[in-house]
Order: structure tokens, then C-alpha cells, then sequence
């Protein structure tokens, strides 16, 4: 047996292992399950180029608790350690690491994933350990070996009985860490580290029935056996080629990766990349609501099937932050801190490349069965309305598949639409005008007058749609969108032939006067128009860019416009031809009139949803009293 002290300059390296690496005690045991499965690897490849010259068989990794004993053990059937090599990896690297970490981060320690970088992963045992064993057989022909050191930097190293290979690490677990004896919370922590580790990990048995034999007795119970019970799949369907895979398969992943979610994913989209970077993974398009505060933290990100975290900010475009699923790649830097990642420029092409995926795999789907792609767009279209926001290489690629639906649920794309209403929704002066409603069922009247006409309209109801429709027009010249509600129709889209007044320019200035008078200045500007006399008498239109600017300072991006708390202001617009313009007109008594225009007004409010409370109560009050 030997003993010695670790060659390591600050004494007190222990307690600061404790204190700094982690805040989260917990990865300890991600740690420790990641070095057995590199161990296990290693043999792996040593063994298939033929420099371990043995058989490789099927190992696993066990995780065992001893409650009584107060232990943890993890053991595997990797390549094992010499004493030498012990004294190599154990002592002397993984201490010079602690040092250098320490020196590296001991002020700004708490925002590091940083302990698999500097070959610490072994000491996060220190975390929860008041003693750590190591039972180690080398895979080559020599004697075992026992390390043991209780949290100083003394040790003792001397050979051990252990006849089979591979390593078995024993925690003698710390009393302010007793919860990681408990079954429940290892089962935990196995389960969200290391649920797809390539190496099969075995956390205690479980009873399996075994199938009747042929012939058995009606009352037979089928024959109960004990078998390990592996808590990870080690071939998750992300390591697989696109072309193993089926559609129950995606789905099954799915299901496994997010036990609790019961809706079906829409459809997902398969990474596979080897060049300039490795990366795998399959994201989820999960249905969506127009509710802009999403479930972010979906995707989940490993490192060679072993988990990191759900925060993949910076490595996935952020409108994409939005979708499930999991990314997997060797090449990024994982244990840095976060501003460091969104700096590192293999990180940005990996950005770049999941955008440019996602596009080409929305392009395949639409063209493949543009009906299906059709029906599902209301669950994705805020995902991608949000991409062309964000994302200028995304939105390059969408006029392929974006698509703009009418209130007849008829879908175009940008370049269709155009085709379709350029014949009839130009304007004298050659713009191209598109007609859109944000709510079918509020805009209902608004929606008939332009179907009327012949016009189509469009249904655009997501709630960033007025930062999308300002993007267009600046791409688009001579495109201009406008809401169906904000102005008479014939403003809307202006044509040469202009409606004859019926009144005389002395009776629409009165009439304007008379009306000015009785409607509220604060909220209402009065406009007379000569209109078609079978159109309404009296209309609310809400201004175009004043409305949209708003919009856009209450969903962020507007706010230089400080129009988020401007008051709401609307256009009456009056139809001169109509018969009841001239009935107000003409109306001498003025009680009589004053309530003519107020019933009038109402209506027209109805109409836009904006009679409510106290007005609308006096309003049916009114009108019954009209019927009585």
C-alpha cells in the first residue's frame, strides 16, 4: 500500500470543489455516469482496431445504493486504470486542472459549466462525498487497484482484489447530502442526465412476465423473472438515419422525450450534419397558439447523448426557441459560460444551419402535400411570421411556403396572392392594395361590403402581424396593406369613377356643421362621402397607420412612435347619398336630430364592437322604447 499527498499547491482545494464548481450539487452523478461511458467507448475502439485484445461483449453501467452503508457506487465494465495510471489521471491531471480552474474562475465560479473542461469531472464526487473509493482492473494484464481519499489531499493507493475489468466508484455520501441515498432522487437525476446515454445504465431489477407457452391451462399465470432494470435508451432515435426512422417512430421519441405532453406534434424536421460541424438532432413543430409568451426551454441539448441543459438561447435561432426536440453535437463548447457560447463562431453557423433546415424541410413539406401544409398553418404561423422577422435568411427562403389565407380559407402564397387581386385591387394610382381582417366575426360587415365589390380579403389575425405587413410593403413596391375597417371601401382601393353627391356642397357643409356639433370631437373625425345610397349611412373606420402603430408599440418594436398610449381615435364616415343623411338633414327640431345622430352613431359602433357599458345599456333602452 502506498500513500502520498496530491501535488497540489492550494490545500484547501476541496471545500473550495464544493463551494465553487457547481451551485447544483446534483451533476455529480452526470459527471461520474459520463466518465464510466467513456471508459466504456474507449475499450470499445480499442478493441475494434485491435489493440485490446479482448472480447468487448455487452457492458453496462450500474448505479447501486447501499442506504445502510450510506454508499453510492458506479460501476462499469469499461477500460479500467493501473495503479500508474491512477496516479496519472487521478492525482496529478485532474488536480493540476483544479488549480488552474481555481485561478481561472474562483470570482466568477458560479456562472461556470466549466467542470468537464478542466478534467474535474472526477472531483465533483467531493460534492456530496465525505469519502471516495475507486476499484479499478486495467483492461491490460495487471493487478487492480484501490484509491481512497477523504476530501484532503491526502490518498492511499494499494492493489485490490477485484478480478473482473472496468472501475467501480464508491461514494461514502456527506450527512448534509443524504438525499441522494434515496431512490426516488437518484431515478431522477438518471432519468434527466442520462436517459439517452449510449452505454445501457442499470439502476436495480424489475419483474418481467414471460409469455404463456403454446397450449398453456386456461388459468395458467405466466412465469414472473427478475431483470435489470435499464433506465436509458442508448439509441435514441436522433443517432439514427432519417432513413431507419418511420413516422410512429418520431412520434414515439416524442412521446419519450415529453411524457406529459398528450398532443401529437405536427411534424418534425431530422438534423444530420457532419461538415463544417457535427450535429444531430430532430425538432418538433408543436401545435401553437397565437399567445406570443411561449413555452420556451423545449429543446433539450446534449453532448454525445449526455444531457446539458434546456437552454439553448444562442445556439437555436430564437424563433425556433419555439419548437421541441433535441439537438446533439460534439462541437459545442459546452462547458463555457453562455456569453461566451453566443461569441464562439462555430455556434452561429450551427444557428445558421438549423435555419436554413427548418426552411428547406417547410419548403419539402409544402410542395410535397400543400393540403396538409395548408390545414396545420394556423398551428405554425406565429413561429414562422416570427422568423421572418428575426431572421433575414429565413425570410428569403419563406415566399416559398409562407402562406397568407383569406377569410374563405383559401391559401395563397405571396406571388399567387399578387397574381389574384393585381387585376382588380389596383388603384388609380398602380398600387397593388390587399384587403386583410384581423377578426372574421368583428369585421363581419366591413368583410361583406369588400366581398361585394369582388374584392378578396384576407384573414391576418396573429398578434405580430403589423411588424410582418410593414416588412412586406418596404420589400414590396407598390404593395400596400390595409385593414378592411379603416375607411370607407372606395377609399380603400380609389378607382377613377367618382359618385355623384346628391347633396349640394351649401347642404354637405351644413350637414357637416349639424353633425361636427353633435358627435364627440375627442374621439370621432367626420368625414362626408359620397357613396352608393344602398351603402350604410354611417361608418367607423379606424385610420390604417395609426391603428398598425399602435399595434406595433404594444407588441414591441414601435414604441420610438410612442404611440402605445395614444388615445384611440376613429373616422366617422358619413354617407351623403344616404336617405338618412338627408332626414338629419332636414330635420328642423333639434332634439329630434341630436337623437337621430346618436342612434345612428351607435349602430355604426355596434358595428365595430365599441358600444359597451353604460351606452349600451341606454342604447337598447332607446331602441325599445323606438318598437314599443
Amino acid at each position: 500500500m502506498s500513500s502520498g499527498k496530491i501535488n497540489v499547491s492550494v490545500e484547501n482545494i476541496f471545500p473550495l470543489i464544493k463551494k465553487f464548481l457547481y451551485s447544483d450539487h446534483e451533476i455529480f452523478l452526470r459527471e461520474l455516469i459520463s466518465n464510466a461511458t467513456d471508459a466504456t467507448l474507449k475499450l470499445k475502439h480499442l478493441t475494434s482496431i485491435g489493440e485490446a485484445k479482448i472480447e468487448y461483449g455487452n457492458p453496462i453501467i450500474e448505479v447501486k445504493i447501499d442506504k445502510e452503508g450510506k454508499k453510492l457506487h458506479i460501476i462499469d465494465q469499461g477500460v479500467g486504470m493501473t495503479a500508474e495510471e491512477v496516479e496519472k489521471y487521478i492525482n496529478q491531471i485532474a488536480f493540476s486542472g483544479a488549480e488552474e480552474f481555481l485561478e481561472k474562475y474562483k470570482d466568477s465560479a458560479k456562472d461556470s459549466g466549466i467542470i468537464g473542461h478542466f478534467g474535474l469531472g472526477f472531483y465533483s464526487a467531493f460534492m456530496v462525498a465525505s469519502k471516495v473509493e475507486i476499484i479499478t482492473k486495467s483492461y491490460k494484464d495487471e493487478p487492480a487497484a484501490h484509491w481512497t481519499c477523504d476530501g484532503s489531499p491526502e490518498f492511499t493507493l494499494e492493489p485490490s482484489e477485484k478480478t473482473t475489468r472496468g472501475s467501480e466508484i464508491i461514494l461514502h455520501i456527506a450527512e448534509d447530502s443524504l438525499e441522494f441515498l434515496e431512490e426516488f432522487k437518484i431515478r431522477e437525476l438518471l432519468t434527466k442526465y442520462n436517459k439517452f446515454m449510449p452505454v445501457p445504465i442499470k439502476f436495480g431489477t424489475r419483474k418481467e412476465k414471460l409469455p404463456l407457452q403454446e397450449g398453456a391451462e386456461k388459468d395458467a399465470k405466466p412465469e414472473e423473472i427478475e431483470v435489470d432494470n435499464i433506465i436509458n435508451n442508448p439509441n435514441p432515435a436522433w443517432t439514427k438515419q432519417p432513413t431507419e426512422l418511420k413516422d410512429e417512430d418520431y412520434k414515439e421519441f416524442y412521446r419519450e422525450l415529453y411524457p406529459m405532453q398528450f398532443e401529437e406534434p405536427l411534424f418534425n424536421i431530422h438534423l444530420n450534419v457532419d461538415y463544417p460541424f457535427n450535429l444531430t438532432g430532430i425538432l418538433y413543430f408543436p401545435k401553437m397558439d397565437a399567445n406570443l409568451q411561449m413555452q420556451k426551454d423545449k429543446i433539450q441539448l446534449y453532448q454525445n447523448q449526455v444531457y446539458v441543459t434546456d437552454n439553448v438561447e444562442g445556439i437555436v435561432p430564437e424563433f425556433l426557441g419555439m419548437l421541441r426536440g433535441v439537438i446533439d453535437s460534439p462541437d459545442i463548447p459546452l462547458n463555457v459560460s453562455r456569453s461566451y457560447l453566443q461569441a464562439d463562431g462555430n455556434v452561429k453557423k450551427i444557428a445558421n444551419y438549423i435555419t436554413r433546415k427548418v426552411a428547406d424541410k417547410l419548403k419539402s413539406l409544402f410542395t410535397e402535400n400543400r393540403e396538409d401544409f395548408e390545414q396545420k398553418w394556423n398551428d405554425i404561423k406565429i413561429v414562422l411570421e416570427y422568423g421572418m422577422l428575426s431572421e433575414p435568411k429565413f425570410y428569403e427562403k419563406a415566399g416559398d411556403f409562407v402562406l397568407y389565407p383569406s377569410v374563405g380559407d383559401k391559401y395563397y402564397t405571396l406571388a399567387e396572392l399578387k397574381e389574384a387581386i393585381t387585376p382588380t385591387q389596383t388603384d388609380k394610382n398602380g398600387k397593388v392594395v390587399v384587403l386583410y381582417a384581423s377578426n372574421k366575426e368583428a369585421q363581419h360587415g366591413y368583410i361583406e361590403i369588400a366581398k361585394e365589390k369582388g374584392y378578396e380579403v384576407l384573414l391576418l389575425d396573429s398578434p405580430i402581424v403589423s411588424h410582418l405587413i410593414q416588412k412586406l410593403e418596404a420589400d414590396n413596391e407598390n404593395l400596400t396593406f390595409v385593414r378592411v375597417d379603416s375607411d370607407h371601401i372606395d377609399k380603400l382601393i380609389q378607382k377613377d369613377e367618382e359618385q355623384i353627391s346628391k347633396l349640394s356642397e351649401d347642404e354637405a357643409s351644413k350637414l357637416k356643421t349639424v353633425l361636427e356639433e353633435l358627435v364627440p370631437k375627442a374621439t370621432y373625425t367626420v368625414q362626408l362621402e359620397a357613396m352608393d345610397s344602398k351603402a350604410a349611412p354611417f361608418i367607423i373606420t379606424q385610420p390604417e397607420f395609426m391603428r398598425r402603430m399602435k399595434e406595433m408599440s404594444q407588441n414591441g418594436g414601435g414604441g420610438m412612435f410612442g404611440m402605445g398610449n395614444f388615445p384611440e381615435m376613429y373616422n366617422l364616415v358619413v354617407n351623403s347619398n344616404s336617405e338618412l343623411a338627408t332626414t338629419i338633414l332636414n330635420t328642423d327640431d333639434k332634439s329630434a336630430q341630436e337623437s337621430l345622430v346618436k342612434q345612428a352613431l351607435d349602430l355604426a359602433k355596434i358595428s365595430q364592437g365599441l358600444l359597451k357599458g353604460e351606452e349600451l345599456t341606454a342604447f337598447v333602452k332607446r331602441s325599445f322604447e323606438l318598437i314599443k
